[in-house]
């Protein structure tokens, strides 16, 4: 039944464009989407059908406990509105494709006018675009595929590959322009027409845009051959043949010109697979495919959140409130796609504002469009086949592993921490984790060992034990109080018959189904005493350990070499005396192995981390109220810490940013010995 407020704001809904937020009966928003007309499309949810929309009016009633509606000017309105309050919410019933991070975009800066690094524009990998005057290309469905146009772009195209800092510090050419990479603006005098040309062509090509480039390449390596500018004219060479190596791998599926994305879409249940297909001026560029999980909303919902993530999402942060002023990654002419959202005019109206010219949202009935789609649905249905075998073979593993080490529960979730130090110094705890047999980064976590307890005279933690102890302490009590609210809710949910992913939550610090260490027998009881001091009496834990070991019958024969060592990987289990070793047929237990290593690279990379922020930390650091601009400032123009300390009052005032209060703080911190 639904709530008696919720019902009454139902009849008194305007028929205007805006805004609608379910909330459950906390209070919380858990969906907010937009409408044309609010009065229709809030109420259809409610209404007795056969659509869509029949799939979310059972957690519709499950949930929701009252209904928010704000009325906009028109659908644009709505859209930009809408985009606003699904960031501040963040409801759970709100398709979310991926965090606004991880969709990478390749950044070719502005060419600027002074001599300096931002005359001379380089192409780079950013994560979040800025509201600046740099061209930006993608997103970028991986950073596999991202990272592979900007290899291919940085070997055929001349733009200098370093940092504006290291450009400004540059002494002499670099290895790249040994290798003929690289024309070295930095310290050689570079014509910066032709630098601008490769800035344009590079521009070209990333739009798609090979036939235009190709013929530019073609008669700028003719007219150079004419110069008898050999060299050049082979760069150039060499830049045609890149381009027809990827126009061959490119197919022609229209006989138009238009740069258009094709969206294909394939449901079965809550799982959803979506395949972007990038046209660019007829030819078949790229194919993108997204996952998208426990999707209860309608299909045109889906597509409408799609569209705003994928080509506005990763930049509204950066700019205005709406996003409108910051630079859209590369925004198609048109976009094909498989279900009308609602609002489909606002939503075009919306792209079109932040891509700076028209783009065209079809839903095409008829003609060449409609086999695009069909294309576009083909690769969204293979693409979630090939997920569904590649999950499935992940289950008989974990099935499997459940089975070897005797485990309550299916191991869904996995943790491994190592320890990591240097000579007893910067000791840093790592745990990784592992979701359904694929490495979950978000669960990451490092942990700087503090170590009072196991500090030996020079102040170094050389207790590995003591380390892995506290470090384990620290993350098992983290699980226990993230299990406190989660039996809170439980037992206050009103409806025996939740859904279980609304009650089994995804707490980034929820105890694992198995948690493993990288040790033997004696970390293995370290991981276990943890765990039982805090009361953690059922949670799954072994250890993963290399060991030497003597094949039979190669035992010590005096020889010089001595008996015939190989390593192998053994799992100890709580218990039990003998392990079981890992053999090159078991691929289950060759996920702890994988596990393993990377927290060994994880623990390794944190280490050294900190490492270098211990050993490049200065005493400057330490002066109250001196901040990193004046400490530069001073050691550029006055040199070491002993020269500060040796000089008068005069001279540190004379240096560009220093003040009275610094000196003051200077002379406070290092007293002078006179």
């Amino acid at each position: 039944m639904l709530p008696d407020a919720v019902a009454q704001k139902l009849d008194a809904l305007p028929a205007q464009p805006g805004v609608y937020l379910f909330k459950d009966r906390k209070g919380i928003v858990v969906y907010v989407g937009k409408a044309k007309s609010l009065r229709s499309r809030v109420r259809s949810y409610f209404q007795e059908g056969s659509g869509d929309n029949r799939a979310f009016i059972p957690i519709l009633l499950r949930t929701i406990g009252d209904l928010d509606t704000i009325v906009t000017g028109n659908e644009k309105e709505a859209t930009i509105l809408e985009n606003n309050l699904i960031k501040e919410y963040r409801p759970k019933h709100n398709v979310k494709l991926r965090d606004d991070k991880d969709f990478i975009t390749l950044r070719l800066g502005p060419t600027g006018s002074d001599g300096g690094a931002s005359g001379w524009p380089r192409l780079e990998v950013v994560r979040r675009p800025a509201p600046d005057a740099a061209r930006y290309f993608g997103p970028y469905h991986s950073a596999t595929a991202a990272r592979r146009t900007l290899h291919l772009v940085n070997k055929h195209f001349q733009l200098r590959t370093c940092s504006d800092i290291e450009f400004a510090s540059r002494k002499r050419p670099c290895l790249q322009h040994q290798i003929k990479r690289c024309p070295a603006p930095c310290v050689r005098e570079v014509d910066r027409g032709w630098y601008a040309e490769q800035v344009d062509a590079v521009a070209t090509f990333l739009e798609g845009r090979h036939d235009e480039l190709s013929r530019e390449l073609h008669e700028r390596m003719k007219n150079a051959a004419i110069e008898m500018r050999f060299e050049l004219a082979a760069v150039y060479r060499d830049q045609l043949r890149a381009i027809e190596k990827v126009r061959e791998e490119q197919r022609v599926v229209t006989i138009d010109d238009i740069d258009r994305d094709v969206l294909g879409f394939y449901r079965e249940g809550d799982l959803v697979e979506i395949a972007l297909l990038h046209v660019r001026a007829g030819k078949l560029a790229e194919v993108a495919t997204y996952s998208i999980k426990q999707a209860e909303i309608p299909d045109e919902e889906i597509v409408a959140a799609f569209l705003a993530q994928h080509y506005g999402g990763s930049l509204a942060r950066n700019g205005d409130a709406d996003g409108a002023d910051a630079p859209l990654a590369l925004v198609p002419d048109e976009v094909i796609l498989p279900r009308e959202p609602e609002g489909l005019e606002g939503i075009a109206e919306w792209l079109a504002d932040r891509a700076g010219h028209r783009v065209a949202l079809l839903v095409p009935r008829r003609g060449h469009r409609v086999d695009l789609l069909a294309l576009a649905d083909d690769n969204a249905r293979h693409s979630f086949a090939e997920k569904q075998r590649h999950s499935n073979d992940a289950q008989d593993r974990l099935r499997d592993l459940q089975e070897r080490l005797r485990l309550p529960t299916l191991p869904r979730r996995i943790e491994c921490c190592d320890i990591s130090h240097l000579g007893g110094g910067d000791t840093v705890g790592a745990v990784v984790a592992m979701t359904d047999g694929e490495l979950d980064k978000r669960r990451y976590r490092t942990f700087n060992v503090r170590g009072d307890a196991v500090r030996d005279q020079a102040g170094l933690v050389n207790d590995d034990y003591g380390a892995m102890y506290e470090v384990l302490a620290r993350r098992f009590r983290r699980a226990l109080q993230a299990a406190v609210p989660a039996a809170d809710s439980l037992a206050e949910a009103p409806d025996v018959d939740a859904a279980p992913t609304e009650t089994s939550g995804d707490g980034e610090w929820d105890a694992p189904d198995l948690f493993v260490v990288d040790g033997g027998r004696g970390q293995l009881a370290v991981a276990l005493a943890a765990a039982h001091d805090l009361g953690l009496h059922d949670l799954s834990i072994v250890a993963l350990a290399k060991e030497r070991d003597v094949a039979p019958g190669d035992e010590d024969d005096g020889s010089a070499e001595g008996p015939a060592e190989k390593i192998a990987d053994r799992v100890y289990l709580p218990g039990q005396k003998n392990p079981i070793a890992l053999k090159s047929t078991t691929t289950s237990l060759f996920l702890l192995a994988r596990l393993r290593d990377e927290a060994h690279r994880f623990s390794n990379r944190a280490r050294m981390r900190i490492g270098k922020r211990v050993r490049f930390r200065s005493p400057l650091d330490d002066v109250k109220g001196l901040g990193p601009t004046a400490k530069k400032a001073l050691l550029r123009h006055v040199g070491n810490l002993a020269a500060i300390r040796a000089a008068d009052d005069a001279t540190l005032l004379a240096v560009p940013g220093v003040t009275a209060r610094h000196v003051k703080a200077l002379r406070a911190a290092f007293p002078s010995s006179s």
